[in-house]
């Protein structure tokens, strides 16, 4: 498994040793809970030897921490520019999402996730595979005991992706849309191709709202993203929202045009 990059592995690695130490468990007995020698144990907690993500998943082994290690490097292990807006979308009781292009993240698949990471030509094999599951992370505010309401606005072309080895991963993303769709706190919307140029053809973006009712926006671009917490700024993306959402179909339309697009990418 990859590395885990350094200031990040040095503050995991530190909590590591602080649980164990709590636990009362020497490097032996932990290596041996974790599925390392206590000679591996002592080359990463002394900094001579990478933390990686199998070192990480034996730590929640052995500390019954159900995981807890593994989510902390999912989710701080985001790009820096993007950690504001994951702590706006984890407090949310709102969330609205307009995507043109793709599915937005909090609702895709692990395949058609791994699908457009991999366009990323500068990524390796495993970075891909850390941001999958960054990504799937994510999308557990979506099941949680009180999830937010979200709404999605999408494009048609965003479902008609064609091309060599990806109609059985799109066809089983639809088909994941559409179960999400049913869902009484999720609403998925479709901009039908027949409603030609609107405003959110100049680029996706999401609004999310505070148990405090104040609203925050978040644009992304080929580089980086950025939270929109000016007030004006964020009337101007209200604004653009009720634009979008107005020309998109109703529920169940959406849900229908979703399950024509479903069956003309073939079986899964």
């Amino acid at each position: 498994m990859a590395d885990v990059p350094s200031p990040l592995a040095a503050f995991v690695v530190a909590e590591i040793r602080r649980a164990r130490g709590g636990a009362g468990m020497t490097q032996e007995t932990f290596g041996r809970g974790a599925g390392f020698s206590a000679s591996h144990v002592s080359a990463v907690e002394g900094g001579t030897r990478a933390l990686t993500m199998d070192f990480i998943k034996g730590a929640d082994r052995a500390l019954k921490t159900g995981g807890l290690f593994e989510r902390l490097v999912a989710s701080v292990g985001a790009p820096s520019w993007f950690l504001p807006w994951l702590d706006a979308e984890r407090a949310a009781t709102q969330l609205r999402y307009f995507e043109p292009n793709l599915i937005p993240g909090l609702l895709q698949t692990e395949d058609y996730a791994r699908t457009v990471l991999r366009s990323v030509d500068i990524l390796t094999t495993d970075e891909v595979e850390q941001r999958v599951s960054a990504r799937v992370e994510r999308q557990k505010i979506l099941t949680s005991d009180r999830p937010p309401q979200f709404v999605a606005v999408l494009d048609e072309s965003a479902l008609r992706r064609y091309g060599d080895g990806i109609g059985a991963v799109m066809a089983q993303q639809i088909a994941h849309l559409i179960a999400l769709a049913e869902l009484p706190h999720i609403h998925v919307h479709v901009i039908p191709a027949s409603s030609g140029l609107h405003v959110g053809l100049s680029g996706p973006f999401a609004l999310a709202r505070s148990r405090e009712g104040v609203w925050v926006g978040h644009l992304e671009n080929q580089l980086a993203g950025v939270v929109i917490d000016n007030d004006d700024d964020v009337a101007t993306l209200q604004a653009r929202w009720e634009s979008v959402r107005n020309e998109a179909l109703p529920r169940r339309q959406s849900i229908d045009l979703l399950k024509e697009v479903e069956s003309q990418h073939g079986p899964q």
